[in-house]
């Protein structure tokens, strides 16, 4: 299977993958080297990821992708901007154009991966824990150990993530690296469930 793992960050939702051929795409270099020194034998490609989908979509199996969450997540709204620490910004739309376009022009199966959103979601999601997840195929429940880490230490987070980046070079706040991963037992479950049939009517399921 041939995967497409767009804005990977360090490679949290990849952790668990087996037997697969990957090709990641992040934009930061040093980002990007962690990644690669965590998974030697994936292809990195430190690019733009919302372009390269576009030019390579027809090359792979399966397509992941996190777009930038920021401009949805409820902590900025409800934390930074609320006190006035930062500014209102326009939701990054790069989100929706990746799922209407997946949706209409891929043929293999793919998974969109967000925060919850401060708003109604414009396209309905699957919601699990604090994941919104667009696919066309239908994810079932999990239960797996995803609390909320907003104020744990790095040492935490590095414990939970299964990530140990305490001496390399990340270029931003090392906790906040280590939060942006995906739980590596959501990435498998959705890998897992992307071998399954596709669901005859796209994002039809309910939120857990």
């Amino acid at each position: 299977m041939k995967i497409l793992n767009l804005y990977a960050g360090i490679g949290g939702n990849r952790k668990l993958w087996k037997g697969v051929e990957v090709t990641a795409v992040e934009l930061n270099p040093q980002i990007a080297k962690i990644y690669q020194d965590f998974f030697p034998n994936d292809t990195v490609i430190v690019a733009d990821a919302h372009q390269y989908l576009l030019d390579h979509f027809q090359e792979f199996d399966f397509i992941w992708s996190s777009p930038p969450c920021p401009s949805h997540s409820r902590i900025r709204l409800n934390t930074a901007v609320a006190k006035g620490q930062s500014k209102p910004v326009f939701p990054d739309m790069t989100l929706y154009q990746e799922i209407i376009f997946l949706k209409h022009h891929f043929n293999g199966k793919w998974c969109v991966e967000n925060v919850i959103a401060y708003y109604k979601p414009l396209i309905p999601p699957k919601e699990i824990q604090r994941h919104y997840l667009w696919a066309n195929f239908h994810i079932a429940d999990i239960d797996f150990k995803g609390k909320k880490n907003h104020f744990w230490t790095q040492e935490d987070l590095s414990k939970c993530k299964g990530f140990d980046i305490s001496g390399k070079d990340c270029g931003h706040r090392k906790d906040q690296v280590l939060r942006n991963c995906v739980n590596s037992y959501l990435g498998l479950h959705i890998l897992n469930e992307s071998k399954r049939n596709i669901q005859p009517e796209l994002f039809n399921s309910p939120p857990v």
